[in-house]
């Protein structure tokens, strides 16, 4: 209505998500019977301040489907799905032994009575999950407990665990047990980048999962959600848990950091 008085006209400019109403109006311009509307796109690699060499090195690191909406202008149907290549990751078998010549990291999310503390455990070297564990409604010492004991179990060489909130509490309590655990602050930045690496692992196949129908129908429901103010940002949906997710993503996290060596003394 604001333009109708003097035939006025307005550019509609965004980065696609999925097939929305960004993507209704684009085909408006695509459509040639339209002919007061006309589309354009451009992608990164149009823009000539932009060195080509830094798009190819996002690429490498970024999840495909990030990459040709952000980077290359397409509309992705199922943009919100973010974890993609889930049946041909699950190729582990759920019955891993404790093998102290394994360098195992463990990934721990925290939860007591909504959420769930969840518990990944990865092989470092082969990035195979060796364990999962999940569980709420017992006591933050109780739940400490289960993480000590599963870290002795399978000779982890470090625990990484959110440090948020009630986190750093019982990570302290824990390191003065003598566990290794290294704490993690997820914040909207550290979450993005932290999700983004896992992606872009189970979509190269370079992580195996065994079935953990649990872990399979989190990671399957995990979206990506635009924000009001621009951006973007990981969760479950509304009713939903991730706290296995989490767990994977930290341990997972953990073990592209290298060889740990901590002294808790």
């Amino acid at each position: 209505p604001m333009l109708l008085d003097r035939k006025g006209g307005a550019a509609f400019l965004s980065s696609p998500y999925g097939h929305n109403h960004f993507w209704e109006l684009y085909k408006l311009g695509a459509d040639p019977a339209e002919t007061e509307w006309e589309s354009f796109c451009y992608t990164s690699y149009d823009n000539p301040r932009i060195d080509r060499r830094e798009i190819d090195t996002i690429r490498r690191n970024t999840p495909e489907r990030v990459f040709q909406t952000e980077y290359l202008a397409k509309f992705v149907d199922e943009l919100g799905a973010v974890f993609r290549n889930l049946d041909a990751a699950a190729t582990a078998r759920p019955d891993a032994l404790p093998d102290p010549s394994r360098r195992v990291i463990i990934g721990v999310d925290w939860g007591r009575d909504v959420d769930f503390t969840a518990a990944a455990v990865l092989d470092a070297d082969t990035l195979t999950l060796l364990a999962l564990d999940r569980f709420n409604g017992l006591s933050w010492s109780a739940a400490r407990a289960r993480i000590a004991s599963l870290s002795r179990r399978w000779h982890a060489s470090a625990v990484w665990a959110e440090s948020n909130s009630i986190g750093q509490p019982n990570i302290e309590a824990l390191q003065a047990e003598g566990i290794p655990v290294r704490p993690f602050n997820t914040n909207l930045r550290s979450k993005h980048n932290l999700i983004d690496a896992l992606a872009v692992a189970l979509e190269r196949a370079e992580i195996a999962l065994y079935r953990d129908p649990v872990l399979l129908a989190e990671l399957a429901s995990f979206r990506l959600e635009p924000l009001p103010g621009g951006g973007v940002r990981y969760t479950a949906p509304s009713g939903s848990h991730d706290d296995t997710v989490i767990a994977l993503a930290l341990a997972y996290h953990g073990a592209r950091q290298g060889r740990i060596s901590l002294d808790f003394a």
